[in-house]
């Protein structure tokens, strides 16, 4: 029973959704591969193991902060929920992003431990930069750092500071850089991406059905999150109203982003891992949780075969 496989946090549980992982990526990618150059390969694979990391910084965080029990459901639903869209498996750029807002997210919740607030603020911020100059529009989920500083350290004005120091270090670091390599400044216009609305690519089966699905999962697995957040104690509590956060600001995201073909949707699918893997572990009807993750794990192979 897959409920049962995943129901525990093991290194076989890992090594089964990496190679899941693996076997979609390359598929997704392997026109591009084979005409390439060795050079292109190797950034490919090493973009792969990005993708991989970010499966083991999902769990860390979820199991560090208790966001949900120990195990492995998380990670094979972010896994399955990217492997539906092979959009997102060839935007590197937003799979880099992606991995950095989660390094942003990790730090922004430790906060709670009221410890090394202003260096953890700082780490949080720069890493939301960083993950802005490879997809730009990522730079909304600061709201989340300033939502952290409010709820757990906002009593002292100069975390408030923060922030914008970050930002303004960066901004320094490359224009530096730009300067250094191709003797010019760095620009907004080189950073900003136009948004993008046209969403007509939604109307193809491949992405009308896997984002209906995912929607449908949304709304029932949000109704058994949000009563999970209200009995969680109040350190647990604001952890989880985070992840609530920022499932709304990757949406948000996903509808100023500068494509519209689904690759865009990736911020959205570690928040709702954690929310799913809530609802599997309150749900008392073990054969639908059953069927649930059953159709999670094959649907990806299902739209690979039939669109």
């Amino acid at each position: 029973m897959l409920t049962s496989f995943f129901s525990k946090s093991r290194p076989i549980n890992f090594v089964v959704v990496a190679v899941y992982m693996s076997v979609f990526y390359l598929i997704a990618n392997f026109p591009d591969l084979i005409t390439s150059s060795f050079l292109i390969i190797l950034k490919e694979m090493g973009v792969l193991l990005l993708f991989l990391v970010t499966v083991l910084l999902l769990n860390f965080i979820s199991k560090r902060n208790e966001l949900t029990s120990r195990n492995a459901y998380k990670t094979v639903l972010f896994a399955a929920f990217c492997c539906m869209f092979f959009a997102a498996l060839k935007n590197d750029a937003a799979i880099v992003a992606n991995l950095l807002v989660l390094l942003a997210l990790r730090r922004i919740i430790s906060l709670k431990s009221q410890r090394e607030t202003v260096q953890k603020i700082f780490d949080a911020t720069f890493w939301i930069g960083i993950a802005s100059l490879f997809y730009f529009w990522s730079i909304l989920f600061l709201f989340i750092v300033y939502f952290g500083i409010l709820v757990h350290v906002g009593y002292r004005f100069k975390n408030w500071l923060v922030p914008p120091v970050a930002v303004l270090t960066l901004l320094s670091l490359v224009t530096a850089t730009d300067l250094l390599i191709t003797d010019t400044f760095y620009t907004f216009s080189e950073w900003f991406q136009d948004s993008n609305f046209d969403f007509t690519a939604y109307r193809e089966p491949g992405i009308l059905i896997p984002v209906a699905f995912l929607f449908a999962l949304t709304i029932w697995a949000s109704f058994f999150y949000m009563g999970i957040i209200q009995k969680a104690s109040a350190n647990t509590k604001t952890s989880l109203f985070i992840i609530l956060l920022f499932t709304a600001l990757s949406l948000g995201v996903a509808v100023l982003a500068p494509t519209k073909d689904s690759s865009e949707l990736i911020f959205f699918f570690a928040p709702l891992a954690i929310i799913v893997t809530n609802y599997f572990q309150v749900s008392d009807d073990k054969w639908f949780r059953e069927i649930i993750l059953g159709v999670v794990i094959l649907l990806p192979v299902l739209l690979l075969l039939f669109f």
